[in-house]
């Protein structure tokens, strides 16, 4: 069914592209009383009669195949009961019923069509069949992946409508305009050379504002769909993408031949040079048209292919380009910088050169030999070594719960190497050939979560570390991942206080799922945009004073925008009755996940303090980190360190009242680790 499908929706869109195509070139190359002229007309109008019967039947056709992939039975194409449930209840069925409304209204003005006693009856046919033929094709943007886009669905829709009825006047167009070159190139046509050439000067104009407009939405959509490099070269979304470029581009270089040679000489003297030049102009054109129905094959591919941004990629380089991961080396800022004005001074010697009229020959080798030279110091300075997984995105979001799991997969599987605290200090790292990685360090940020995939899934030889690809499932790996991203931010956060550094979010705060007593479930990310939270990690006895002054505090830390979640470190499956009623704790207390949210946020718990700086710090019977809005970590307090912090209540709100006057300066953290 996928291959009867695709060719549904070749024929439909083959159909709609056509039908806009034909009335905008009969409108461009307006009326005649030639005979060849008006015999290609009236073969064109014919066609147009065909046309809208397949674009209507291809669109019945599609509903049907529409009704076996939701259903995924073949049986599902003949009930025509299920054809009215996706109607009524689906997206696609209201964009389908709007649709075929148009359509079925373009078919009447077709093949009712009336005798046209005026010009303005001609123009008028011709107009509304551009106009209701264009309506209908764009209204396909509404039902393709544009629609699903967030944010920016509705501007990802309108250039992807855009896209298409640009697409059909330039596509469409070509065919008819062929069949007229081809019947004006003959001896028996040369009646209609002056029409033919008239209306392909029109067309030339009209072609190229549609060519800029299709490739600027182009690369709008594919930005939108493909979002960056990996996606573009390592899925199959990006694959078809590419292959679309690649068959456009001899398509602008047949009509840049066309413009430049062809078209100036469909004047010249008929016999010798203008009907010559017609025949070949015409099989250019068809060319054209031929590489245009391949384009629309990929198209059809692309409409039922998962786009790129959503897709984890398969990367085929054996390096990539990465600054972040190699700006600290020596030398490295030096050669980005000699390298990219060598670049940009052979861009603009090349730009001069293309201006200097005669002298181009000579500039535009020297400008393409300064900028290869540029690349060439400034690129390879930034390579890093990259693997199949390299772009591969976390099918395990950035949770504690997977946070927690990893630390129980390191301990068992990581820690003989690594260290208990990921320092590479453990037991075994002695016999290995290179020492175990601090895992702490800054460098673990550089790599991408795919690398730490690969690595863990095929290890590495070299340094004598074993694969665990056999041993640990793709969760429990992208688990330990998890883990260790928020083990090397914790090491980075050695330097957070009680004070938060103003318009900085950096930390992101991992998410987490818990429960208040018998209310709902809720998680940290429902916080987010609305309220920034206080997550105290408490101990009893010990921290039951405190508690007791932030109740104190409650209602002056929400009118500041807050919410406070404490979270027992000890268990909170009794920990109400532990809490007891003097004075009675308003705020939430979490009596569910806190197992999980307490093991992962005491990785955050790193401090200057001597105790804070050893290999594996004792966790904290309480500390405080302040969230905001976005999600990140801003401020965080350990009652037991040096600092006063925010023992006194007004040093708190003093800390709400700056996250409150600052703007956001960076999106909310992804979901999942890079």
């Amino acid at each position: 069914m996928t291959g009867l499908g695709l060719t549904v929706r070749w024929l439909h869109l083959a159909a709609g592209l056509s039908l806009v195509g034909i009335f905008a070139v009969l409108l461009l190359a307006g009326r005649s009383d030639r005979p060849t002229a008006r015999a290609w007309e009236a073969r064109i109008l014919a066609l147009t009669r065909w046309l809208a019967v397949l674009l209507l039947l291809s669109g019945l056709a599609g509903l049907a195949h529409q009704a076996v992939v939701i259903t995924g039975q073949p049986a599902a194409a003949r009930d025509p009961a299920l054809w009215l449930r996706i109607l009524a209840t689906t997206q696609y069925g209201a964009v389908w019923l709007l649709r075929h409304g148009l359509l079925l209204l373009l078919a009447a003005l077709i093949l009712l069509r009336e005798r046209e006693r005026s010009t303005a009856d001609w123009a008028a046919f011709r107009i509304e069949g551009w106009l209701l033929g264009a309506a209908g094709l764009g209204a396909m943007a509404w039902a393709g992946h544009a629609a699903a886009v967030e944010p920016g669905g509705l501007a990802a829709t309108l250039v992807d409508a855009l896209h298409l009825v640009a697409s059909g006047t330039w596509l469409g167009a070509l065919l008819p305009l062929a069949f007229l070159l081809r019947a004006a190139g003959d001896e028996r046509g040369a009646d209609s050379r002056p029409f033919a050439v008239l209306a392909v000067r029109r067309f030339s104009a009209l072609a190229l504002v549609a060519m800029l407009l299709i490739v600027a939405s182009g690369i709008w959509n594919a930005w939108t769909q493909v979002a960056d490099v990996p996606a573009l070269v390592g899925t199959r979304y990006g694959w078809l993408v590419l292959l679309k470029v690649s068959l456009l581009g001899p398509i602008l270089a047949l009509a840049a031949i066309n413009r430049k040679r062809l078209l100036p000489a469909l004047s010249g003297d008929g016999p010798t040079v203008g009907r010559p030049a017609m025949k070949r102009l015409a099989r250019f054109v068809a060319l054209e048209c031929a590489l245009g129905a391949l384009i629309l094959a990929v198209v059809s591919a692309l409409s039922v292919t998962p786009p790129g941004r959503h897709e984890s990629p398969w990367w085929p380089f054996a390096y990539r380009i990465s600054y972040e991961a190699t700006a600290g080396l020596p030398g490295v800022k030096t050669r980005l910088l000699i390298g990219s004005q060598l670049a940009l001074l052979g861009v603009l010697t090349g730009i001069a050169g293309w201006l200097a009229g005669r002298r181009r020959v000579l500039v535009l080798p020297l400008g393409g030999l300064l900028t290869i030279v540029g690349l060439l110091v400034g690129v390879p300075p930034l390579t890093v070594d990259a693997y199949p997984t390299t772009y591969r995105r976390s099918s395990v979001p950035y949770q504690a719960i997977s946070v927690a799991s990893g630390l129980d997969l390191y301990r068992a599987h990581c820690a003989v190497c690594h260290g208990v605290g990921g320092t590479g200090g453990g037991p075994g790292a002695a016999g290995l050939p290179r020492p175990p990685a601090d895992l702490t360090a800054p460098h673990t940020a550089d790599h991408t979560a795919g690398d730490l995939f690969w690595w863990l899934t095929h290890g590495i030889p070299r340094a004598g570390m074993p694969p665990f690809g056999d041993r640990l499932s793709e969760e429990e790996r992208w688990d330990l991942i998890n883990f260790v991203r928020a083990l090397s931010s914790g090491e980075q956060a050695r330097g957070l206080s009680h004070l938060i550094e103003p318009d900085r979010p950096w930390l992101a705060a991992p998410d987490f799922a818990f429960a208040v007593g018998p209310t709902p479930g809720r998680t940290l990310k429902e916080f987010r945009g609305r309220r920034h939270v206080l997550l105290v990690l408490f101990t009893l006895p010990r921290s039951r004073p405190r508690l007791s002054q932030l109740a104190e505090a409650y209602n002056t830390i929400q009118e500041f925008g807050a919410e406070i979640l404490a979270v027992p470190m000890d268990g909170g499956g009794d920990i109400i009755r532990r809490l007891g009623d003097a004075p009675r704790i308003l705020f939430p207390v979490v009596t569910e996940g806190s197992p999980e949210i307490a093991r992962t946020y005491a990785l955050f718990r790193r401090t200057l303090t001597p105790d804070g700086l050893l290999p594996d710090p004792p966790v904290p019977p309480h500390m405080e980190l302040l969230i905001d809005r976005q999600g990140y970590i801003r401020a965080r307090w350990i009652p037991a360190g040096p600092a006063r912090g925010w023992g006194d209540p007004p040093a708190l709100y003093a800390e709400l009242r700056q996250l409150n006057e600052e703007a956001p300066t960076a999106p909310p953290p992804d979901e999942h680790v890079h």
